[in-house]
Formats: C-alpha cells, structure tokens, sequence
C-alpha cells in the first residue's frame, strides 16, 4: 500500500493541533507542523515565530522584515540585511519538504497549506476543522491563560494572518470547501472524539495491510 497523507487546516482555538496529535498516536503516524521549519530555520538562520509573524501579512515582506529586526538592535539588522529572502522562497522550501515527508512515509500535515500541495495527490486526505466563535475563544483562554477579549484578538489575528498567506500562495480561501473531503465543525466534541471519528474514516480509505 502506498503512503498516505492526511492534511489538517484549522481555525485557531479550534483545537486543531491537538487533534492531529491525538489522531497520529491512533494510526501511529508522524504529525509534522511547525517542526518542518527546523530545515529552513538552519538555512535562513530565523526561529520559527519569526517565519510564522512576517509571511502571515505579505506575500513580499522582505522591507518590512528588516524593519521587524531593527527594534532589536542595528547588528541583527544588519546581518539580515545582508542576503535577500522572501515568503514565496520560503513557501517553496516548506512544499519541496513536505513532499519529500509524503514520499518516505505516511504523516499527518498540520497546517503549512498542504490541502494544496497535496491537492493532486490521490492518496491525501484534506481536512477542515471548524468550530463556533465561542468555543475557540473559551478555548484559548484556557490554554494560554488570557482573558476573552485578549483570546478573540488572538483569534483573529491568527484566522487572518493564515488567510492571508493562503491566499497569496494558494490562490484561494482556506474557507473554501471545495478545497477538503472533509470539513468538521468540532463544537460540542473533546478532541478525542473527533480524533476516533476521523482515525476512523481515515481506517476506512486506506485500509491496513
């Protein structure tokens, strides 16, 4: 049986990481997200959060790149300033790795746009998770310990930096359900119910050997 990849968008405060988390340990795959930028980190010597801030606003933001490392002092500034990247350089880098992930092994995809870069691939499975405003802000009050109007600022701002980065490299919504075979609103359910749920479908398209 040929390797099978199961790809996961989500809304912030959805839970959507920790689905993925619970559904790997079902199938007893990898769950790769924002571990998949350790490569570009070494080669671009940024941190994750750095990626994760500045390519969620444009698709050309090497200007406003070297403004972000200014507040932190002339050197940093300086030694960014010296070589040019720029989000679709670091798009591409996240496609060739994932697509090399995909190919050695099953996994599971959180995020990163994979419902397009697997969006040709017979054996992707593309899943949205949704959940009611209300419960992905009570959500992230309780995991990052913020109250309600600091949880839906938070909210939003996530939704729309991910939109935008969609968009601008995606050609599309993420909201777009045409891009899924399965769209999941996961209000009402633990994280472990819908984890059995999908681990369940899943089960049912690729079939253990």
């Amino acid at each position: 049986m040929s390797n099978f990849v199961i790809t996961i968008n989500r809304e912030a405060g959805s839970g959507g990481k920790e689905i993925a988390e619970k559904l790997g340990e079902l199938l007893g795959v990898k769950v790769y997200g924002k571990e998949i930028l350790a490569s570009i980190r070494e080669k671009y010597k940024l941190t994750p959060e750095d990626i994760e801030r500045i390519k969620g606003t444009k698709a050309n933001w090497w200007g406003e790149f070297c403004r972000f490392y200014k507040q932190f002092g002339t050197t940093a500034a300086i030694a960014y300033e010296s070589f040019e990247v720029n989000s679709r350089q670091l798009f591409y880098e996240e496609e060739k790795i994932l697509k090399e992930l995909a190919e050695q092994e099953s996994c599971i995809i959180v995020g990163r746009t994979g419902f397009h870069i697997f969006k040709d691939n017979p054996d992707a499975m593309r899943l949205l998770l949704i959940a009611k405003p209300e419960c992905r802000v009570k959500r992230l009050m309780e995991k990052q310990g913020v109250d309600e109007t600091e949880a839906r600022k938070i909210m939003e701002r996530t939704d729309k930096a991910r939109e935008n980065y969609t968009q601008a490299f995606a050609g599309t919504s993420r909201y777009d359900a045409r891009n899924y075979d399965i769209v999941l609103n996961v209000s009402g359910f633990t994280t472990d119910q819908v984890a059995r749920f999908l681990a369940e479908n899943v089960r049912r398209k690729y079939p253990q050997p």
